[in-house]
């Protein structure tokens, strides 16, 4: 009965890798082909962004404008590559806060730091 389990799972065809390290232990890949589709769906989402970002640059819309729209599209295209490519969007919450917490402690000291350096400029 053993040996029938074992003809069971070596006429399947898995996909994975050889860790090559002393162990050489095989590491199973998890292929799903609606992960291709949502790859490429991202893919053309972030193309089309960027697409859209150099072809406002070239226009005549105010600086201060366009910076806050380039801002607002990076932070787009960072959900997206953090979501999709780093599969952070199917993670727990608990796990999300603990990635999404330090990021924008760091955002909030580096516009406290540039805020304070202005606040110097303006007095002396």
């Amino acid at each position: 009965m053993a040996s029938h389990s074992n003809d069971h799972n070596h006429n399947e065809k898995k996909h994975g890798y050889y860790t090559g390290d002393i162990h050489n232990q095989f590491v199973e890949e998890h292929h799903d082909p609606k992960n291709v589709s949502i790859i490429w769906r991202t893919f053309w989402i972030l193309l089309g962004v960027t697409l859209f970002e150099v072809g406002i640059a070239f226009t005549a819309i105010p600086k201060d404008i366009l910076l806050v729209i380039f801002l607002v599209l990076t932070i787009v295209k960072a959900y997206y590559i953090v979501a999709f490519f780093m599969h952070l969007k199917n993670e727990k919450i608990s796990f999300k806060y603990s990635i999404l917490l330090p990021f924008f402690l760091i955002l909030y000291f580096i516009v406290m730091a540039i805020a304070e350096g202005n606040y110097l400029n303006f007095i002396g």
